[in-house]
């Protein structure tokens, strides 16, 4: 088997200290191979979008490891963690993070020219990704000047362009109408059946579906993990 893409291990994260202190996660082990697409599901305040800033190397653990591509990035210069991320994750925001001063086009291009790709290659990229999230026709608007679907559709886009190994979305589909949402995971589906790895934050059990996996959260600890064997609609019920 090839080395895992993305590995937490056991990892925690505690905000604060004393009284105050916060347990966003606590002993977190989760491994995600190529070709691998993980669902994490749980109710607000459960972790989820902790995981995957520390899984995008946003922020780093109080305890434990995160790997990716076999590298540990607490070992890594903020200018070499700084290229993991710009390489190898691509990373969907809840709040989009778009610059508002560039167009569309020039926000999914701007990863690859800081990594050193020229001009016209990086456009060349943005568009071919553009056009898979079916916003193309949108390239040289800026922010302000698109809808909320549009502008998320932009910020996947931008998380899929070029050669990345693993794509982090944070509720990629919540801006999208469901036709609109059902295509951009089934294009990230794709990128992981292309050899990539994806870790998906989701509410919705359909959107799950998608997925290879489904890790469960609850108070920052994993309390339950599991394929398609049992449906996820049912795990779900169990909970409740």
């Amino acid at each position: 088997m090839s080395a895992p893409v993305l590995e937490l291990r056991d990892v925690s994260r505690v905000h604060g200290s004393g009284d105050t202190a916060v347990h966003a996660l606590r002993g977190v082990t989760l491994s995600v191979g190529a070709r691998e697409l993980v669902a994490v599901m749980g109710p607000s305040g459960s972790g989820k979008s902790t995981l995957l800033q520390l899984a995008g190397g946003l922020d780093a653990p109080t305890s434990g490891n995160v790997l990716v591509e076999g590298t540990d990035l607490a070992a890594l210069s903020k200018r070499d963690l700084a290229a993991v991320r710009r390489r190898s994750v691509g990373y969907v925001f809840q709040d989009l993070n778009l610059i508002p001063a560039l167009t569309a086009v020039e926000n999914v291009m701007l990863p690859r020219e800081l990594d050193g790709v020229r001009s016209r290659a990086a456009r060349a990229e943005a568009l071919t990704a553009l056009e898979e999230v079916g916003v193309a026709d949108l390239a040289d608007r800026f922010p302000d000047e698109m809808s909320g679907g549009q502008q998320q559709r932009t910020a996947i886009a931008r998380a899929l362009v070029g050669p990345r190994r693993l794509v982090l979305a944070d509720e990629p589909t919540g801006a999208l109408d469901s036709q609109t949402g059902e295509a951009v995971l089934r294009l990230l589906r794709a990128r992981c059946d292309a050899g990539s790895s994806g870790v998906l934050v989701t509410h919705e059990a359909r959107h799950a579906a998608w997925a290879d996996r489904v890790v469960f959260l609850r108070d920052g600890t994993m309390i339950d993990e599991t394929g398609y064997a049992t449906p996820v609609e049912a795990l779900l019920g169990e909970r409740r």
